[in-house]
């Protein structure tokens, strides 16, 4: 069964930095990595409801569902806890209530604003792409990695 994501890029247009964390050095992917806010779906549960909790429980931010917009779509052949590929939906924002910090210490090691002219490295390959066509104002677009 092919595994279903979301990652939401929370940006802040005032200050033109976008909400992003750093991956622990032991995680399972991309350890060390700059990612945005993601994770994998419950069963039965909207990609947006998934948005929604994750970036609650990585970052305590809270944002309304009917607030996202689609930003891009990753489809990959194979992921670490996906051997039979995976479909993350990137959604974006740029309303949300409350203030970031890391929720999730044994996961990631920094939840940062930072500003899109100055994008940290090194970043999660996929959602690097996702974000930099977000940031250039591209409609929704699709990734397709692995599929050879």
């Amino acid at each position: 069964m092919t595994l279903l994501a979301a990652a939401v890029i929370v940006h802040d247009p005032a200050t033109d930095r976008v909400l992003l964390l750093r991956r622990g050095p032991h995680a399972k992917f991309a350890p060390d990595h700059w990612d945005l806010p993601s994770g994998k779906s419950d069963p039965g549960e909207p990609v947006t409801t998934t948005a929604v909790r994750e970036l609650h429980e990585e970052t305590g931010l809270v944002v309304a569902p009917e607030s996202l917009r689609l930003a891009h779509v990753i489809h990959a052949a194979w992921g670490v806890e996906a051997p039979n590929g995976f479909v993350s939906v990137v959604l974006s924002t740029t309303t949300w209530s409350g203030t970031a910090s890391n929720r999730e210490p044994t996961k990631h090691s920094t939840v940062a604003w930072t500003p899109t002219t100055a994008l940290p490295t090194p970043f999660v390959p996929s959602t690097s792409t996702a974000l930099t066509s977000y940031l250039a104002s591209a409609p929704p677009s699709l990734t397709i990695r692995g599929w050879d």
